[in-house]
């Protein structure tokens, strides 16, 4: 907020259930402010029942648009007036745009993970990407690598029919195939050490280590990593994980989901906005937020 709530603030949101725990808020309006723009954003507890009035509150109350979070993004879909190629691909929303009364909904995961792996200069094209978990988030990264122009998609989920039913996902969408690799439970399959070691980018997308878990390791074969690999974590709070550090210690480069969080929320304040996003303002808000969770 530049200067505090009047007549003419103009205002987004998000909306989800539960909502408490979201950085998008503190992140969002510092960057509002950092740009000088009269806009306020606020979290919005919208239970699953209560999503299709959410929507139409959209319109009816003037919201300049929202951040769609679990467990929203896809129910949101029907509800809208028009969907991006990359919301249409991937089955789901997370940012909202008002467009005069005309609801368009978009997905800005997939181009913000690209975006914070730009940072460390890795570039899809042409690569090999492993993807751990059968998600909703797994799916937004799987879409987003096959529009890149990776050469090989590989997944690995615990549960192997949502890994192939994320594949068949993958194929009709993208036209894609991607090889399912065995999981197993004992974590030291050869074909995953195998998938593992040839990869350029392996990307853990379970919620595995999520604060308040910290202490829970994806059960892989970390010994197979090796310098020159990416490993990137969607999970952002805390900022390293177990996954992080332990491949880390093999030679590969390390990134934090954060820097997803931040991408996909600048995007997100560039469709409301128009103006470019003050990406180091919303870092900071988001590293001093994960700062203060680790010491409560």
């Amino acid at each position: 907020m530049a200067s505090g709530i009047n007549g003419r603030t103009k205002i987004c949101g998000i909306i989800g259930y539960p909502v408490g725990h979201s950085f998008s808020p503190v992140m969002q309006n510092a960057a509002f402010s950092a740009a000088g723009l009269d806009y306020a954003y606020v979290p919005f507890p919208v239970e699953p029942g209560d999503v299709k009035e959410a929507v139409k509150a959209v319109k009816a109350f003037g919201l300049v648009g929202v951040n769609v979070t679990i467990p929203h993004k896809e129910t949101v879909l029907p509800l809208l007036d028009q969907l991006s190629e990359e919301a249409r691909l991937t089955g789901a929303v997370n940012t909202i745009v008002n467009h005069s009364g005309r609801l368009c909904g978009y997905n800005t995961d997939g181009e913000g993970f690209w975006r914070s792996l730009g940072e460390v200069g890795f570039l899809p094209a042409g690569k090999t990407v492993l993807i751990l978990g059968a998600g909703g988030a797994a799916r937004a990264v799987a879409v987003a690598a096959a529009l890149a122009g990776i050469k090989r998609l590989m997944l690995a989920n615990r549960t192997e029919k949502r890994a192939r039913e994320l594949a068949c996902f993958i194929a009709e969408k993208t036209g894609l195939p991607a090889d399912v690799i065995p999981w197993p439970e004992d974590k030291g399959g050869s074909l995953l050490g195998e998938a593992l070691s040839g990869a350029d980018l392996v990307v853990q997308a379970t919620r595995l280590g999520m604060h308040p878990n910290e202490a829970e390791v994806v059960p892989i074969p970390y010994d197979r990593f090796k310098p020159g690999q990416v490993a990137c974590d969607l999970v952002y709070n805390p900022m390293e994980t177990m996954f992080l550090r332990k491949a880390g210690q093999s030679g590969a480069a390390a990134v934090s989901g954060l820097g997803m969080l931040l991408h996909q929320g600048a995007l997100s304040f560039e469709l409301w906005t128009g103006a470019a996003a003050p990406l180091e303002v919303m870092r900071k808000e988001l590293l001093k937020e994960v700062t203060k969770q680790k010491t409560e």
